[in-house]
């Protein structure tokens, strides 16, 4: 459980009410809005919870990303497109990465959620922004549908406010590239990321350690489920993080390793994850908690309330109020069918708990991972 004498703050803003991402693209669902009206519903967001950011500036923004793919960004989305030279050097204007209207401003107010964040933690709250998690960002260019990598700000800001060393621990599907080549060359921070086999961007190698020696991969198989996960954490995570003793920990909790997101194989429910981040945010002081990818609405949706509820204690319902159920009914996805919709993604917050056996390869990896 988590420690009660540590309050939770919710760092959000307007921005994420926005419609965003076009069409025809995976993240053109209800992710951020659809959370913050389950919130609501649910009377977990009173105004003493809630902390609004704003936009990081551009010179905060140029402490990680490059001066020429910030410019290339902001002209693109003034003009709202590309040209090929621009498109191709800096993946902006892309099927992956397209420009929409109100894009520069969303990114660059995720940045700043996630700088805010820090400087809560740092005074004693766990920071949840679970409009972060940008992690594929890189110095010059755009990458998985990440223009920025918020994460990155959300480590220096610990960094600066005199946490010696600071913890990231990436739950995404996806492996946190983008994390662990900024910080490959610095001892202070050490990236664990937990993420699907063969899985876009192909990398995070069971025995990629980075150039310092601090970062760890473990690469799950398809089916990845909750016995699975509890045994990487109380087997190698943890462990981990209590030799490298951090003053901060940062968690990206993406919601596509759910069972049921369209852009994975993994079958956790949301409880484990919950689980995961309660034994996290426990490592250091200052802990920083951020959301990530997830493609399914309505197990996204369920997953990042469900997890403010576990951070400020809330007490859950067994079903969910029938206002609450109507907004999940109305959620759609072109990547889900609708007979594929299951009965309790709108009736319930919490999964039934998982079932399986931790496999032979899970626990091969994480013995490898401690060594």
């Amino acid at each position: 459980m988590i420690e009660k004498r540590r309050p939770a703050v919710f760092v959000t803003s307007n921005v994420y009410r926005a419609p965003a991402w076009g069409n025809n693209h995976p993240l053109a669902i209800p992710r951020q809005s659809a959370m913050l009206d389950l919130c609501e519903m649910l009377g977990w967001m009173p105004e003493s919870d809630l902390c609004q950011t704003g936009m990081a500036t551009d010179d905060t923004l140029l402490r990680f990303h490059q001066t020429d793919y910030l410019n290339a960004f902001k002209a693109a989305c003034d003009a709202g497109k590309v040209s090929r030279d621009v498109r191709e050097k800096y993946h902006i204007g892309t099927m992956e990465n397209p420009i929409f209207s109100g894009l520069f401003e969303r990114a660059a107010t995720t940045v700043g959620g996630s700088i805010l964040a820090a400087q809560c933690a740092l005074s004693g709250q766990i920071a949840y922004h679970p409009s972060g998690g940008t992690h594929h960002g890189r110095p010059d260019r755009a990458s998985g549908f990440c223009y920025f990598n918020d994460p990155v700000f959300a480590l220096l800001t610990l960094l600066d406010g005199g946490a010696d060393k600071v913890l990231y621990v990436d739950l995404d599907a996806h492996h946190g590239d983008g994390v662990q080549a900024a910080f490959d060359a610095d001892p202070r921070v050490m990236t664990i990321s937990i993420h699907e086999e063969n899985r876009w961007p192909h990398s995070g190698a069971l025995d990629d350690r980075g150039g310092q020696g601090n970062a760890r991969n473990i690469p799950v198989p398809k089916g990845f489920n909750d016995a699975e996960l509890a045994f990487v954490m109380d087997e190698a995570v943890l462990s981990l993080a209590a030799q490298f003793n951090p003053d901060a920990v940062v968690i990206t909790c993406g919601a596509d390793a759910l069972a049921g997101d369209p852009l994975s194989g993994m079958a956790l429910t949301n409880g484990a994850l919950w689980r995961a981040v309660e034994q996290l945010v426990c490592i250091g002081p200052a802990a920083v908690v951020l959301g990530g990818g997830g493609y399914n609405p309505w197990t996204v949706a369920r997953c990042w309330s469900g997890l403010w509820g576990v951070l400020s204690g809330r007490e859950f319902p067994d079903v969910l109020p029938e206002a609450a159920q109507e907004m999940m009914r109305t959620l759609d996805c072109d990547l889900i069918d609708e007979d594929e919709v299951e009965p309790h993604w709108t009736s319930t917050l919490r999964d039934k708990p998982g079932r399986g056996d931790v496999r032979e390869a899970v626990k091969n990896s994480a013995a490898t991972l401690r060594r």
